[in-house]
């Protein structure tokens, strides 16, 4: 399934700890090949025309190695560029190496969600060339939600009451945007890419901050986000269910 020409940057510098990987997250195995093999796969299938990954600075070889061996996944269509020290600044790095005739769509993707759908792909960038700024897949919250209050002695945190989870949604990747509005979000947030308080969690987040719309699609349970071994276990369970 591919929709509209887009260009992507996956973001893939994350460590493979919670994992118990010694390998970067990006590199460990689903099914046979690694996680950023799967998720630039589906980006390309989905019509990306340049997907750039951010890798761990120490294992670029490591991830265009990887990527090479994948038929539609080496230069120039997908480049690997080093990732900074979090995510803004590893997009921001991205940004940088997408060349300046990518296209108007650009989709920001984690690598760490490598089940993603052609179908999710497709709807987000088409939701952008539909004239929104900003796009975001997201899903309805599903668990009792309450607002921690951290104890004052030492003991228990206590509930700060329910929160309506009727209003509530989690955020999913990739997230869409005009380019030169994620662009211009990174530039007015460069100051603190690399300040792990303080860095934004996700585009969507900077994109905001500059008072931009960001409109909300339809998400995908099988864009679920790999962090534990038990989440690989959920991936190599879908996948055998034609994920």
């Amino acid at each position: 399934m591919r929709g509209p020409a887009f260009a992507a940057v996956l973001t893939a510098a994350g460590s493979g700890t919670r994992l118990g990987a010694d390998v970067p997250k990006a590199l460990v195995p689903l099914d046979g090949a690694p996680l950023v093999v799967h998720a630039a796969s589906r980006l390309v299938d989905a019509g990306a025309t340049v997907v750039v990954i951010t890798a761990p600075a120490g294992h670029v070889d490591h991830v265009r190695a990887a990527l090479d061996g994948t038929r539609g996944l080496g230069a120039p269509r997908v480049v690997v560029v080093p990732g900074g020290p979090t995510r803004q600044a590893s997009v921001a790095a991205g940004l940088a190496g997408l060349p300046s005739a990518a296209g108007p769509i650009v989709l920001v993707h984690d690598a760490a969600r490598a089940l993603a759908p052609t179908a999710l792909l497709v709807r987000v960038a088409q939701t952008v060339r539909e004239g929104h700024d900003a796009v975001v897949p997201v899903l309805p919250v599903t668990d009792t939600v309450v607002r921690f209050v951290p104890s004052a002695d030492g003991g228990p945190a206590r509930s700060g009451g329910t929160v309506d989870r009727r209003g509530l949604r989690a955020v999913q990747t990739p997230q869409g945007f005009r380019r030169h509005v994620l662009e211009r979000a990174h530039a007015a947030g460069a100051g603190v890419a690399a300040d792990e308080a303080t860095a934004a969690s996700d585009d969507a987040s900077l994109v905001a901050a500059l008072g931009v719309d960001v409109a909300l699609v339809d998400g995908d349970a099988r864009a679920l986000k790999i962090t534990t071994a038990h989440d690989l276990a959920v991936a190599t369970l879908l996948l055998t269910e034609g994920a």
